[in-house]
């Protein structure tokens, strides 16, 4: 880790000692422990960032970035929780009235865990084409439809679900014991395979007429955008992680093997791989540390830092996971190796929150926005 306060070291120090060398044994299995993600929860460090009223550290973007790097190098599955969390707080913190912020952020600063159901099978990065509906019924809300690849709903007490609102768009504060609800996981994901994604239906679930985040009827694409800007910057930490992993393992495997004569890693193309490697890390970081700066001074370069910094370090971490595998050969290849997680979870990145091409697209219009 950089150099950051001593609440995020001891908080680093505690999540070290709780995963431990527990991520390859979660990863095959598919699930993480429920005690894990509850003891995570019940000491703040799911959601760090929410402000300290609200009973939450109340950690800047800088050093909620790199404590999240910190648990991606351990578990990207622990850390797309973490990113579930922060993506449900930073929406209600967003949208919801002083009242819903007082009564839903104590929750999820301190035990309740949250996720985010937006995409659905025919609306990924197209959020415009959501079909879940969420209509007045005299004093209550009635909620109907299906989202799939929602990170952390086979932990979730809440779901905060987009949907229709007449013309315009809601986000739905949702009990997973709500009647209707109906949770079936998802069996065998590339990568993040014990963060708990899943189906979720909503069957004609009745709510409070309290349960819509603010007033709605705010358009969809501002809904998504609000909380994909915390979910790409999270993502983004998230690779640096990975890449902090891959450096790891890589130099290690590389200075310890021999083969010829000498050390792996004093062959001229595996120090190539080696050197490409601590770039790309250094690269993501950076690019991530800026996004991270924008956050904590309110720039209005925030919302295309944190594209670009998605879209950078997926991209590195995918590229630097591929040569961790190349310099440890069989040895990388096999399943539950640091490596090889690595190499199937960084591709996912390039998926999640925005994928690598929907990046490319925001930043091109950026570009001719300025022209």
């Amino acid at each position: 880790m950089a150099v950051v306060n001593d609440a995020v070291a001891v908080a680093a120090s505690a999540v070290t000692a709780l995963v431990g060398h527990r991520a390859a044994e979660w990863d095959r299995a598919g699930r993480l422990p429920t005690e894990v993600v509850r003891k995570l929860g019940a000491a703040g460090q799911l959601a760090p960032q929410i402000p300290t009223r609200y009973g939450g550290p109340g950690w800047s973007s800088a050093d909620t970035g790199e404590f999240t790097a910190h648990v991606g190098s351990l578990c990207s599955s622990v850390r797309s929780v973490m990113t579930s969390q922060g993506m449900a707080a930073w929406a209600v913190e967003r949208l919801a009235g002083p009242a819903q912020a007082a009564e839903l952020l104590p929750r999820l600063a301190t035990g309740d865990t949250a996720a985010v159901a937006f995409s659905e099978p025919q609306a990924g990065s197209d959020l415009s084409a959501v079909t879940t509906t969420v209509a007045v019924d005299g004093d209550s809300l009635l909620l109907t439809g299906r989202k799939v690849w929602v990170t952390a709903a086979d932990h979730a007490d809440l779901f905060l679900v987009l949907a229709r609102l007449g013309e315009g768009g809601a986000v739905v504060v949702v009990p997973r014991g709500a009647p209707g609800v109906r949770v079936r996981r998802m069996a065998d994901p590339l990568g993040c395979r014990a963060a708990g994604h899943a189906e979720v239906r909503f069957d004609a679930v009745r709510l409070p007429a309290g349960s819509l985040l603010g007033d709605g009827g705010q358009s969809l694409s501002l809904l998504a955008t609000t909380a994909l800007t915390y979910g790409r910057i999270s993502v983004a930490w998230g690779c640096v992680g990975i890449l902090r992993a891959c450096v790891a393992a890589a130099g290690e495997h590389a200075g310890l093997r021999h083969q010829f004569g000498r050390p792996l890693g004093r062959h001229q193309l595996v120090a190539r791989h080696l050197a490409e490697l601590w770039a790309a890390e250094q690269v993501a970081t950076r690019v991530c540390e800026h996004a991270s700066r924008c956050w904590d001074d309110g720039s209005t370069d925030l919302v295309t830092a944190t594209v670009l910094a998605k879209y950078v370090s997926a991209g590195q971490a995918v590229r630097g996971a591929a040569a961790a595998v190349q310099v440890l050969a069989s040895a990388g290849a096999q399943d539950g190796h640091p490596v090889a997680r690595a190499y199937r979870d960084a591709k996912l990145m390039e998926i999640i929150e925005g994928s690598t091409e929907m990046c490319q697209l925001l930043l091109a219009d950026h570009v001719l926005s300025r022209w």
